[in-house]
């Protein structure tokens, strides 16, 4: 594992992640940040909700694209992470639900409630077994979609439990198959 910049950097998007998907994770959540300012402003936001709008925006555009990546899931699913470090994970991301609760004025219940979403469907994800985590991974977050819709959508955020989701449930927690690029397959 380098030291340093680089060192965190693979730490972020996993060890020997190729030129293709660094580019993805930086392009990407660029553009995601972009809209999610310019929506934000379009919908009258205060400075602060736009800023933060876009910080979101970018930080879960950018672990969709990361966490979905061959090399994230080497990294984030190797030897010695089992539920308790990716319930760690999970845990740290509380804090974005936090945020958009006390910064766009969703409530108690509602930081509340999709907490409990957040930590129940990812409890679900990582007691099944391999073959199903990807099943039941789509099964919770489809189900986190319709609570977040019973229960109200951020207006001028309304992107952001859908991705908040998708970053965490769908790309991140299960297992899957990491493949390395062709190029390097004939190489080894």
């Amino acid at each position: 594992m380098p030291r340093g910049f680089n060192g965190v950097m693979s730490r972020i998007t996993g060890p020997g992640a190729s030129r293709a998907e660094i580019a993805s994770q930086i392009v990407l959540p660029m553009l995601a940040s972009s809209a999610t300012l310019y929506y934000a402003i379009y919908n009258s936001q205060t400075v602060l909700q736009i800023v933060l709008a876009g910080l979101l925006g970018f930080d879960i555009a950018g672990g969709i694209v990361t966490n979905s990546t061959s090399s994230a899931k080497r990294w984030y699913h190797r030897s010695g992470q089992g539920f308790w470090q990716h319930m760690g994970f999970i845990s740290l991301h509380l804090v974005h639900l936090s945020i958009v609760a006390f910064t766009f004025g969703t409530g108690y219940f509602w930081l509340l409630m999709h907490g409990l979403v957040l930590i129940l469907s990812s409890t679900a994800i990582l007691l099944s077994a391999i073959y199903l985590q990807r099943t039941i991974s789509l099964s919770v977050y489809s189900l986190a979609l319709i609570i977040s819709m019973m229960f109200g959508s951020v207006p001028g955020l309304e992107w952001f439990l859908p991705l908040f989701y998708l970053k965490l449930l769908v790309a991140h927690l299960p297992v899957e198959e990491p493949y390395r690029p062709i190029e390097e397959e004939k190489k080894q």
